[in-house]
């Protein structure tokens, strides 16, 4: 539990995600939450966050052995959700990587890990599909080669990084000539009845339910809201992957536009690396 709160009231007036220490604040916040971390997702998203990561993971299209990285990747689902398609596709799949900017989330990944291995797969199989692996890094520094990555995804993790232009640019050096990106992020329904009302249960009633189920005092879940209120929106989003050089290919709201399933793909250059 955190003593002193990473986000103050009067700072979530401004705009979080112009703050000169927003990365502190965040690895802070999630620090504070990683227990509870699952439940509030569970519970506030009506177990649709696990469907819109499963999404996720079709729109990316997935090839036989590919190489992905899950960046943000949390307590671990969607790292998790990337093993599930590619055993089902090969026993001989690489490992997927889960990589996370807080510590503290790791250690929850790794034991939902180990209960993915024993619920999912006979134990044969165990001996012939490689695992996921956790590390911990920055989105915006990530410690891999140029072109590395078939697949690289984030989920609701973008408009957290203090620079997300910075960590787009970064996704995209790492990733392989035509290689995909896919973001899953918070977006505001485009239908004025359904924000009105997706507003009024982000902003008013799950910044006080999820704080209660927390024990939060670091200002996570009044945080949320701000931060997506405050993010890119959909056009924003594409653009910022325009910038980067990746052809945006999908755009796809989920649950009415609560969440929304970028897909972008990088250019195949024959001056770039390609695999080995």
């Amino acid at each position: 539990m955190s003593e002193s709160p990473a986000w103050t009231s009067e700072e979530l007036e401004t705009d979080p995600h112009t703050r000169a220490d927003k990365a502190r604040k965040v690895r802070d916040m999630f620090t504070a939450i990683a227990r509870s971390y699952d439940l509030n997702n569970r519970l506030h998203s009506f177990g649709r966050d696990q469907a819109w990561r499963r999404k996720a993971v079709r729109l990316a299209e997935l090839r036989g052995i590919e190489r992905v990285l899950d960046v943000a990747c949390g307590t671990g689902d969607l790292t998790l959700a990337f093993r599930d398609a590619m055993a089902k596709l090969n026993q001989d799949h690489e490992d997927v990587i889960g990589l996370d900017f807080t510590y503290e989330m790791l250690p929850h990944a790794v034991h939902k890990s180990r209960w993915w291995n024993q619920t999912k797969l006979q134990s044969a199989d165990l001996e012939l599909m490689p695992g996921v692996r956790y590390l911990n890094g920055d989105a915006l520094a990530l410690p891999f080669a140029d072109a590395s990555f078939d697949v690289i995804s984030i989920a609701f993790g973008l408009r957290n990084v203090a620079d997300p232009a910075a960590a787009v640019a970064e996704f995209t050096r790492v990733l392989r000539p035509g290689g995909r990106l896919v973001i899953l992020e918070f977006s505001e329904p485009s239908n004025p009845l359904l924000r009105f009302g997706s507003k009024l249960y982000t902003e008013r009633i799950m910044p006080w339910t999820a704080t209660w189920i927390a024990r939060d005092r670091s200002g996570a879940y009044r945080y949320l809201p701000r931060s997506v209120a405050t993010f890119l929106d959909r056009a924003g989003v594409s653009g910022l992957l325009e910038t980067a050089g990746l052809r945006v290919g999908r755009v796809r709201p989920v649950s009415f536009g609560v969440a929304t399933i970028y897909v972008a793909t990088r250019a195949v250059d024959p001056a770039s690396p390609s695999r080995a």
